[in-house]
């Protein structure tokens, strides 16, 4: 990689971070672990976090029952920015809700909607309960209106002012189709990619200690945690990567900034702090590789290529931590 390509990656790393805003309260875990700068700073990013949660209800949740849910607001006029169904719903605030009335939390906002769960590759393998996302414009990420697709080429959608919240057919391709429930007939752990929410501890490894107490802190893996540390430092505190990535985790300044990390090199700080990111990223893209790749390449890359990029080097830093971790 060159100077300018690790350059252009910072760069992208950081602006990933400084868009990371306000969109919610920061989770009981930030709040009882994390100082308010990182509360703050990552909250619009832990909004998009919803697979995990999604895992854990929507193993009990079908497609079919997320239909049902949306049916019962048919008829409710379109209010931009509604969220309450008393009033009025738009496009996001229909698809918050029904999911929310099914236990699955998910970000309020159509572009970070249409970033949850795990993509979908076409209209043909669209099921009942998918999302379908529409890139209308340069705002947002490009995501301005989102939907829930029924089935039959039809969907349930709060379209715009002067419209009700409607079944009508897929009009277009969409942008994105992102599934935020299980498949049929697996579970919800190895849905959102298994081993990056299992209790297993650290092992025989340098500083098991901390990634076993991270891991119980943020119900992240001990075993990927110390799998990150092997790949990214080699288990070295003091290790200082060419693009400036510190300590043990590896973690770039302003990502140690926003996590409220005052001193990457040392170790509990550390992997307290990468703990945290993982913990968002795992809830963010409901996926271990894709929670490695953003860590690796940042959230951005991960979106536009929705997987894993295609860079040499993040594809072969997913790869080898999977493959410490038993998984292909």
């Amino acid at each position: 990689m060159s100077i300018m390509e690790v350059q252009g990656r910072i760069t992208e790393i950081q602006a990933q971070l400084a868009l990371l805003g306000t969109a919610r309260a920061a989770s009981t875990r930030a709040s009882a672990g994390a100082s308010a700068a990182f509360a703050a700073t990552l909250a619009t990013e832990q909004a998009a976090g919803s697979t995990a949660g999604a895992a854990g209800a929507g193993g009990g949740v079908s497609g079919q029952d997320v239909v049902a849910e949306a049916k019962k607001y048919l008829g409710l006029p379109y209010v931009w920015g509604g969220t309450d169904p008393k009033k009025g719903l738009d496009c996001s605030g229909l698809v918050q809700l029904v999911y929310k009335n099914l236990g699955i939390d998910l970000p309020r906002v159509s572009y970070q909607q249409a970033a949850a769960g795990r993509p979908v590759a076409s209209m043909a393998e669209a099921q009942p309960g998918d999302l379908i996302a529409w890139d209308n414009s340069s705002r947002n990420n490009g995501v301005d209106h989102i939907a829930i697709y029924i089935g039959g080429g039809k969907m349930i959608e709060a379209p715009r002012t002067g419209l009700d919240v409607r079944v009508t057919d897929v009009y277009e391709t969409p942008s994105a189709i992102r599934r935020v429930l299980p498949d049929p007939g697996t579970s919800a752990t190895s849905a959102t990619g298994g081993v990056g929410r299992t209790g297993s501890t650290a092992g025989d490894v340098p500083y098991a200690d901390l990634f076993n107490k991270a891991a119980s802190t943020y119900g992240v893996d001990a075993q990927l945690l110390a799998a990150i540390a092997k790949q990214e430092s080699g288990f070295d505190p003091s290790a200082v990567s060419p693009a400036g990535a510190q300590g043990l985790m590896q973690l770039m300044p302003g990502t140690a900034d926003a996590l409220g990390v005052t001193n990457s090199f040392d170790p509990q700080q550390a992997v307290d702090g990468a703990a945290r990111l993982m913990d968002d990223l795992l809830d963010r893209f409901g996926s271990t590789k894709l929670a490695l790749a953003a860590y690796n390449a940042g959230p951005g890359a991960v979106m536009r290529y929705d997987g894993v990029p295609p860079y040499p080097e993040t594809q072969n830093y997913v790869r080898s931590i999977m493959a410490m971790l038993g998984e292909n």
